[in-house]
């Protein structure tokens, strides 16, 4: 493999691709290593249809998901275009079959990548993570209850989404920025099969079943966040950021007079 011979100080630029599975802390240790064969199924048939080896790509096992990092020589709009297709499609498959249908968040950046003999590391397998992990992605897959959503970083979007291509659309993909550890990105996300998805403020819990005051970690329930993450919705070129009291409106027309926000401390007057 070409990966075997190269320096860790050396970084070569690939696609990294991270994958991970949908509420795997709800299984139990006996239905774990079933997600974790169904995981490995949907890709490597994935890889063989696209008509990659599976022997040409690097594949780092990451208990609950896999991290993949694809040499340069393979066309990036191969894994985007057909091999998503093909991921989907299996997955879709398999799902019907299945008791609890597995639901994949996978990630897609290109920059550099070092490699050593542990596995993979860089800024750009970093961001592939961040976005599959990011509170987007997870909403995303949970409110459409849908077996796959991806996210594609700024710049890949850009070169290659944009462009179109064989099973690449850009017309069903939408923007939001998002907060990760190494600051504010935009990325760009898919529900393959379906059309762009509508990206809204998290959902956030009623106010009788509110944490307990005062902590961090209280606040960040509260708002429907995980692990401290701040997401904003938006074109690529502006965010937008709404609080609980707070909606977003865009090119939006009332028919009518409304109000926007709370009555509070005001009588119900009928019209």
């Amino acid at each position: 493999m070409e990966h075997d011979a190269l320096d860790a100080g050396e970084a070569r630029y690939e696609l990294v691709i991270s994958v991970d599975a949908r509420g795997s802390g709800q299984y139990s240790d006996a239905e774990k290593p079933l997600m974790r064969r169904q995981i490995y199924e949907v890709l490597e048939t994935a890889f063989a249809q696209a008509g990659v080896g599976r022997n040409a790509v690097h594949l780092e096992d990451r208990g609950d998901g896999v991290l993949i990092s694809v040499p340069g020589r393979i066309a990036v709009a191969r894994l985007l275009g057909l091999w998503m297709t093909e991921l989907h499609e299996k997955l879709r498959l398999d799902n019907r079959r299945e008791r609890r249908p597995l639901g994949l968040r996978v990630a897609m950046h290109v920059g550099p990548v070092r490699h050593d003999s542990e596995g993979i590391c860089g800024d750009a397998v970093n961001l592939a993570c961040g976005l599959a992990d990011s509170s987007v992605a997870r909403h995303l897959l949970e409110r459409e209850q849908a077996d796959l959503v991806l996210a594609v970083s700024e710049s890949l979007y850009r070169e290659v989404v944009a462009p179109g291509g064989k099973f690449i659309d850009p017309d069903r993909f939408a923007p939001a920025r998002i907060t990760l550890k190494g600051g504010e990105v935009t990325a760009w996300f898919q529900l393959p099969g379906r059309s762009a998805p509508a990206l809204g403020q998290p959902t956030a819990p009623s106010s009788s079943t509110t944490a307990a005051s005062g902590s961090p970690a209280a606040d960040e329930e509260e708002d429907g966040y995980e692990d401290g993450e701040r997401d904003g919705y938006g074109d690529g070129a502006a965010a937008y950021r709404a609080g609980r009291d707070m909606n977003v409106f865009r090119d939006t027309t009332f028919e009518r007079s409304v109000h926007i926000g709370h009555n509070i401390g005001t009588d119900r007057r009928k019209d």
